[in-house]
């Protein structure tokens, strides 16, 4: 018998198939252990070594996997081609070896960028060794990253209460977000006009073009910067007759985009399907990991943590065989297109992420997947295809037309695609900007035929005002992107990086777009103003080229850390005397142009609103930073952070003199009012002992809720329909967790870009078909016995029988659909017999007194505790010592 370790369970079934019943192939779920959330987990002084500690999920997992070990020949570990995988495979082995369960038996390490049967097998067939350098760079990283955070976070605990931590990426992903939100607040728009005419050419069509020329010169932008300019222009060009003076007509070639890396699907999946980073990486991994295809389990696409753009032989000749017969000969280039890898160190040096077969078409496993697994199965197969396709060609043409007098030009262009090549299959969508070589496909047009020294008879001439704009807020895609340009971690870890801000609360996404939270801003300009060296992007991205060079055995990984924790120690040494009350005032003052714009007008916006004579500043208080006046306690001032009149973290409208009044609830004729309390924000109906209230749930700010949004609150949970199968109805509400969908005693959490308030009847149909509870019902019922029903059920942990709430899991591999009653009741009758007799247990724990009087030890263990619970007035004189004291 030979044991396979992969890392989940689906992964495990898709490969049991394959390698038959020699094999077994246990999951680790992931990693089997990781260093203790507590200080001292890596200690510097001792060679940076590190303490390792399994949880008690994983302990099942490593005694499962030792036990089948024991009985085996052989090892093989199978975890993922990259680092995390090979760092898995070496924490399953030293475990084991650390058990003696590894004594005489033969371990290797396979990899497979594909879970197809044919990868699988030569994977097997070609074994190696754990790769060390590989480990190293995993344990630099995890080192670093734990070091950071537990050095640094306790430091903004102590000078900075409110913030919640600091990571060694993180930080430098939010300070990208803080510095783009400063450039938009310091932004000032810029006043420019264009002017545009249209032409009738000799025979009847129609030309717009607009003016570059005026008076002899070129026109910049800004040239015409006002009214009055473009006006002058603008009787010029209605002054003046017009002839062609040129026309350029060229052809043009546009190549597709290299395949899938992690990066770019996470971009184009945020651009085109609006998914998130982790929503795309958890949809890519389950196409990875397997999905049934007509009784085969199948993995769809390649490994998706990968930095490389290149493609086996044997998957482009497949990819331009599918093009010949899908889309014809014309379509396929002469010669397989080869891309490289830009990244400066593509350390998971593995294939594109592309579909595993591709005459496995989309609508061919449309019924296997759901919609969203579907769409992101059909982006991927789209990019790969097109990446192997023909150029697009278009006609280019551009039109100069020029006055009598040569003053003045005016041009008029357009294209057009005369031969669509990979178009026919992808369009690569924008963003911030075009995606280098893409263009307007969107604005193509063609010019009608004319000729130079034509007469052209001008018509109309518009002239039109322009401001600029400031640069837009990064979007999860452009973010990516800006990190992957820096070289500020790797892609495999944006998804989490993003997830992390968002869980802290220092930004929030709002219509896709990152915002910086004031927490997160004041986080950054400590850090900036503290441990600028540790925020700044070409530290970061040198310290991710060290990790690489760790990974190519060119560097000691112990070496990076010593020269890491060396600067940093004394970094943080630096601010062991630093007062909280400096922190607040270098804050204010970095933070000033913020919390208290200039709105023009010449009036202080420092200006106390309340006294009218103090000075409003940064405070610090028990619960974090605030707004507050310097008249303090005589003024009382004081409001969340955020920019008056805003939505933001404390949201919108300062509250000084308690709650905001939002309207009155028509039924009742109580007010409906906005309150901050300890736990956040929430709205409330009425006043009394127990007045209903209902908490602002993620993403929902309290700026943005009026008297309509504040009774939908009060009105949930809500009846959004009947469910179209079982007839029951779905409600919609807000729990301890956010908001969710019930149904049939199951619980489904709503989506980011779900809103509980208008989520409808299909898509709650659609996200409760996602339940993991939605099995809770019986997959088949057996029969009876004695009078009770036993039902076949599919669980967390597989499938099982019940009867009478007594659960008995099934034989591993068998399957649910087939069981019958004579095979489950044995099952169950020994199920019970294990479990413990509940009821004469309750009865010999009944007579506490008599227990008590025989001296048994649980018993004398409660009763001392029980007295010492009782000594209430003791605690009551505390206050009159302090009184005494004063």
């Amino acid at each position: 018998m030979k044991v396979v370790v992969v890392e989940s369970p689906a992964k495990a079934k898709t490969i049991n198939k394959y390698l038959g019943s020699d094999f077994q192939v246990l999951a680790s779920y992931g990693h089997i252990r990781d260093l203790p959330a507590k200080d001292g987990s890596v200690r510097p002084d001792e060679g940076f070594a590190m303490d390792w500690e399994a949880d008690a999920k994983s302990e099942r997992q490593i005694k499962e996997i030792a036990n089948a070990v024991k009985k085996a020949d052989k090892l093989f570990l199978a975890t993922d081609p990259d680092r995390e995988g090979e760092a898995i495979s070496w924490h399953v082995q030293a475990v084991l070896e650390a058990k003696g369960v590894l004594k005489g038996k033969e371990v290797k390490r396979v990899v497979f960028n594909e879970i197809t049967k044919s990868a699988v097998t030569e994977a097997m067939r070609n074994p190696r060794e754990v790769h060390q350098d590989l480990v190293d760079a995993y344990l630099a990283r995890r080192a670093l990253d734990y070091l950071v955070g537990f050095t640094l976070s306790p430091v903004l605990w102590r000078k900075l209460p409110g913030s919640r931590s600091a990571g060694r990426v993180q930080s430098v992903a939010l300070r990208l977000i803080c510095e783009r939100e400063t450039e938009i607040e310091s932004f000032k728009s810029q006043e420019y006009w264009t002017l545009a005419a249209d032409f009738l050419t000799a025979k009847g069509a129609m030309i717009t073009a607009g003016l570059t020329h005026l008076n002899g010169g070129k026109l910049d932008k800004f040239a015409l910067g006002n009214e009055t300019s473009a006006l002058a222009a603008k009787a010029a060009i209605e002054a003046a007759s017009f002839t062609v003076a040129s026309v350029e007509r060229k052809k043009a070639k546009r190549n597709p985009y290299a395949p899938f890396t992690t990066s770019t699907l996470q971009q184009e999946a945020s651009r085109k399907l609006h998914y998130g980073a982790q929503k795309t990486m958890q949809l890519a991994q389950r196409l990875y990991e397997g999905v049934d295809i007509g009784g085969e389990t199948v993995g769809l696409i390649t490994y998706m943590r990968t930095d490389g753009v290149q493609m086996a032989a044997e998957a482009i000749a497949a990819t331009r065989d599918l093009i010949a017969k899908d889309f014809g000969k014309d379509y396929v280039p002469s010669a397989p297109r080869l891309y490289k890898t830009k990244a400066k160190n593509a350390q998971e040096a593995h294939e594109c992420i592309r579909p595993t077969d591709l005459f496995r078409r989309p609508d061919q496993v449309a019924r296997y997947l759901d919609r969203d697994q579907l769409r992101l199965y059909e982006l991927i197969w789209k990019r790969t295809v097109a990446s192997q396709m023909a150029a697009a060609e278009l006609d280019q043409v551009a039109v100069d037309v020029t006055s009598s007098g040569k003053d003045i030009v005016m041009r008029a262009t357009g294209s057009v695609v005369v031969f669509e090549g990979f178009l026919k299959v992808y369009r690569e969508d924008r963003d911030d900007s075009p995606a280098p070589g893409a263009e307007d496909d969107e604005s193509e047009r063609l010019l009608p035929d004319v000729t130079e020294g034509e007469a052209m008879a001008r018509q109309d001439v518009r002239a039109d005002q322009h401001f600029t704009q400031p640069p837009p807020r990064f979007s999860e895609a452009s973010l990516v992107k800006r990190m992957e340009e820096l070289g500020i971690g790797r892609p495999s870890t944006y998804a989490s990086i993003l997830s992390v801000l968002q869980d802290r609360n220092y930004v929030r996404l709002d219509q896709r777009r990152f915002i910086p939270e004031d927490r997160g801003r004041l986080v950054t300009a400590f850090l900036e103003s503290y441990f600028g060296r540790y925020v700044e992007y070409n530290f970061t991205a040198d310290l991710e080229n060290q990790l690489d060079e760790v990974s190519d055995g060119k560097i000691n990984w112990k070496k990076v850390l010593e020269d890491f924790w060396r600067q940093f120690q004394g970094a943080v040494e630096g601010t062991k005397e630093l007062r909280v009350s400096e922190v607040i005032e270098k804050l204010d003052a970095e933070l000033g142009a913020h919390f208290f714009p200039d709105d023009g007008t010449g009036h202080d916006p420092r200006l106390c609103p309340l006294c009218n004579a103090g000075r409003l500043s940064l405070k610090l208080g028990k619960f974090g930073a605030f707004i507050g006046c310097a008249n303090y306690p005589e003024c009382r001032y004081t409001r969340p952070l955020a920019v008056a009149g805003e939505g933001g973290e404390g949201g919108g409208e300062p509250l000084p003199d308690g709650p905001k009044e939002l309207g009155i609830e028509p039924g009742s004729g109580e007010p409906v009012t906005l309150r901050k309390g300890p736990y956040g924000w929430y709205v409330q109906l009425g006043e009394g002992a127990k007045p209903k209230r209902v908490s602002l749930y993620k993403g929902l700010e309290p700026g943005a809720i009026d008297l309509e949004i504040g009774l939908k609150l009060l009105a949930l949970p809500r009846d959004v329909g009947e469910h179209p199968e079982t007839r029951k109805m779905i409600k919609a509400g807000v729990g301890r967790f956010g908001p969710y969908l019930l149904h049939d005693g199951v619980y489904k959490s709503l989506a980011k870009d779900d809103d509980v308030l208008t989520v409808g009847m299909n898509r709650a149909v659609e996200l409760l078909s996602q339940a993991k509870g939605k099995a809770a019902g019986p997959l088949k019922t057996l029969g009876e016995h004695d009078g009770k029903p036993v039902t076949v059920h599919e669980g967390r942990y597989g499938p099982y029988v019940s009867r009478d709430g007594v659960h008995a899991t099934l034989p591993k591999g068998t399957d649910p659909l087939t069981v019958t009653l004579e095979q489950a009741l044995p099952l169950i009758a020994a199920k019970a017999a294990k479990a413990p007799a509940k009821k004469p247990a309750r009865k010999a724990a009944a007579p506490k007194k008599a227990a008590a009087e025989d001296g048994e030890a649980t018993v004398t263990k409660k009763a001392p505790a029980k007295k010492a619970a009782a000594k209430k007035p003791a605690a009551k004189k505390a206050p009159a010592k302090k009184k005494a004291a004063g």
